[in-house]
């Protein structure tokens, strides 16, 4: 590991937002860990959206948040485990319904409300923090662990390199 890289960004609308999580879900790889932070509405589910799309989920598939559920599987090019914690009061809820399991397995951990509990995430990881700018723009800084997850960073989208 080399170090920590970050790179910003932001989108003008949910189709913005949406579009950037294709071009994210297209560079995944089998193993990726992705904690995505943001207040409620930030687009969290927005972006994971897209991020199965990119993936490969069909559209069949409608990508929801599991705030009840507290986890989903979509299958794409790999499987896609979606958590949401927002729900959980403690790191071992998740613990208790398998998440070590998940992140063990070959597909994509994508975990909305994932800084309640960062010392679940494993060393490599992406970190997509949104804030809120406005009731359409929002703000993306991500945040890579390592070295192995750099190619999220040098996306091409309609809007150019982000």
């Amino acid at each position: 590991m080399q170090g920590k890289a970050r790179r910003q960004w932001d989108t003008d609308s949910a189709e913005d937002t949406r579009a950037l999580g294709t071009s994210f879900g297209q560079q995944a790889h089998r193993g990726d860990f992705i904690a995505c932070c943001g207040a409620l509405g930030a687009g969290k589910t927005t972006f994971i959206q897209g991020f199965a799309e990119g993936l490969g989920v069909g559209e069949a598939s409608y990508v929801r948040s599991p705030t009840f559920t507290l986890m989903q599987v979509y299958h794409g090019k790999f499987p896609l485990y979606h958590f949401d914690f927002y729900r959980l009061s403690h790191a071992f809820e998740a613990q208790d319904i398998g998440f070590e399991d998940y992140v063990n397995a070959a597909g994509v951990v994508i975990v909305e409300w994932a800084d309640k509990f960062p010392t679940l995430w494993p060393a490599a990881h992406l970190r997509v923090a949104i804030t809120i700018f406005s009731p359409t723009r929002r703000h993306f800084a991500c945040t890579t662990s390592d070295d192995s997850y750099a190619r999220y960073l040098c996306l091409q989208t309609r809007h150019g390199t982000l």
